[in-house]
């Protein structure tokens, strides 16, 4: 995986890395209220107007009384796979069956440690830093994903971004109380197939709303 960079915060307005990328516990976690947005959708509000996430899908990985991990899903560089792959000393080879990634871009998957791989794919083996956030969808950081990737053998489904999105503990919950975001159970079928300028809209559509007909004024779900 491309070399990490110290954490760095994120969210709507400021926000901090969770606990698996450096936060530690406190006892003022506590008072946070039990919410599990794991394996869910943040859509970003039209009130949302930071230049990062406005506009944004972000793919919740972890959520828990320390923070949330996340990744934007619907934010593409300007860098492919291929690219990525040969920068990290690895060439994409070309397997019968291999999934076609040659020009697939990479995702801008938030602020927080922008010169980290983070991804998203269909648990197909273990890999040696994976968490699993539903039957349907890991996360890796490791190299050895990319590796399998590159030699034809990776996961069938995949989303490799560099950066992720990382929330203090108690700081998403105020964000959703204010209107920042929609949340909803998560499609792993917007995540891997869809096109990319289409996810914001299904996002969307997963809470039977028109994007169209949504205000700035509009209260979260």
């Amino acid at each position: 995986m491309v070399k990490p960079s110290n954490p760095r915060k994120s969210s709507a307005s400021s926000g901090a890395s969770p606990k698996n990328l450096g936060y530690s516990d406190t006892s003022e976690d506590k008072v946070v209220a039990e919410l599990n947005l794991s394996n869910h959708f943040l859509i970003a509000m039209p009130s949302m107007l930071d230049p990062v996430f406005g506009g944004s899908v972000v793919y919740l990985c972890e959520h828990n009384a320390g923070g949330a991990l996340g990744v934007i899903i619907n934010k593409p560089t300007d860098m492919s796979i291929d690219v990525l792959l040969d920068r990290i000393d690895l060439t994409l080879e070309i397997a019968p069956n291999g999934v076609p990634l040659d020009g697939k871009p990479v995702m801008f998957g938030g602020p927080v440690q922008v010169e980290r791989g983070f991804v998203l794919h269909a648990p197909v083996k273990p890999y040696s830093s994976m968490m699993t956030v539903s039957d349907e969808i890991v996360l890796t950081t490791s190299k050895d994903v990319l590796e399998a990737v590159a030699h034809g053998a990776g996961p069938s489904r995949i989303l490799v971004s560099l950066g992720c999105s990382g929330w203090s503990a108690g700081q998403l919950e105020q964000e959703i109380a204010h209107n920042g975001w929609l949340t909803v159970r998560a499609d792993p079928h917007i995540v891997f197939d869809l096109p990319i300028e289409e996810r914001f809209e299904a996002a969307m559509r997963l809470l039977g709303i028109d994007p169209a007909m949504l205000t700035g004024e509009a209260g979260h779900a």
